[in-house]
């Protein structure tokens, strides 16, 4: 992801075909070493090419990737449906004793964050 967002940023600032010697520089101003095998990888992909047009066929491929929202609730609805109810008020009630008593843990502890 460095290696793009370097081309990125030596695109943005009007190279449009940044070598690696470029890509080199700009993450050496920052304190990055260079892996010179993802760097190639990276070069080799993006050589030759508009970068809004890259940018356009990635909008387009996301377009198409699940949300992590629908999958949670499409999961979570599978498995309570599983699982009878008294099973469930009681997985309920031990995750709350847990909780109640993590928080009981912290307040033994004789001082908070900010006192």
């Amino acid at each position: 992801m460095r290696y793009v967002a370097a081309y990125l940023l030596a695109t943005l600032g009007g190279n449009k075909n940044p070598s690696a010697s470029d890509i080199t520089a700009i993450l050496g101003s920052v304190g990055i070493d260079v892996e010179s095998d993802q760097l190639d990888v990276v070069m080799k992909e993006l050589s030759g090419k508009d970068i809004n047009e890259v940018i356009e066929a990635g909008k387009s491929k996301l377009a198409s990737v699940p949300t992590g929202g629908a999958v949670m609730a499409a999961a979570s609805s599978g498995g309570g449906a599983a699982a009878p109810a008294g099973e469930k008020a009681e997985e309920e009630k031990k995750e709350e004793k847990k909780e109640e008593e993590e928080e009981e843990s912290d307040d033994d502890m004789g001082f908070g964050l900010f006192d």
